[in-house]
């Protein structure tokens, strides 16, 4: 995303949001590296939830979080 992703709106409304909320961190770092949250099942389930940042400050909803986490099913011995 490099310099591109400072010009998007959402990017500012993500940094305003962190912002009133309180949000305080070193902010070191590469700073250009998008995240993302992987659930992943046991044995052969697979990927039971991806999210990738889009840009920066995406926010996974955690709901779906605990939804996939729940379908976890424990590996027969």
């Amino acid at each position: 995303m490099m310099m591109s992703g400072f010009f998007r709106f959402g990017v500012w409304q993500n940094f305003f949001r962190a912002w009133r909320s309180g949000y305080s961190g070193n902010l070191e770092g590469e700073g250009f590296t998008l995240g993302g949250v992987y659930v992943i099942g046991a044995g052969t389930q697979g990927v039971l939830l991806e999210h990738r940042e889009k840009e920066f400050g995406d926010k996974v909803s955690l709901p779906s979080v605990l939804e996939a986490a729940e379908k976890i099913k424990p590996q027969a011995s």
